[in-house]
């Protein structure tokens, strides 16, 4: 393997295992109710990890693995919308 393409490996390797790490401690954190499903923090631990997720299993082709994260980093983007507007709006109240 070029040392191009190994530190291009090493890299994507390292940004796999940050998404696994930032889902899985969102979701940790979640079930022992150190955060709250609607907080920012939980909602962006999912929406970064989702991505580097999906960045990683582009690389590998993987597509059916690709689209499931994708979905979860779009749910996330999604409930992040909803909660920064209610928050918004309860702070024009």
């Amino acid at each position: 393997m070029a040392k191009q393409t190994m530190m291009s490996h090493i890299i994507l390797t390292s940004i796999g295992w940050l998404g696994v790490a930032l889902c899985t401690l969102g979701y940790l954190l979640l079930s022992t109710n150190v955060i709250k499903a609607k907080s920012v923090t939980f909602q962006l631990m999912n929406v970064f990890g989702g991505l580097f997720l999906v960045a990683v299993a582009v690389e590998s082709r993987d597509i059916p693995n690709a689209a499931a994260n994708l979905l979860w980093m779009f749910i996330a983007l999604y409930a992040l919308t909803r909660h920064l507007k209610t928050q918004k709006s309860v702070k024009k109240d």
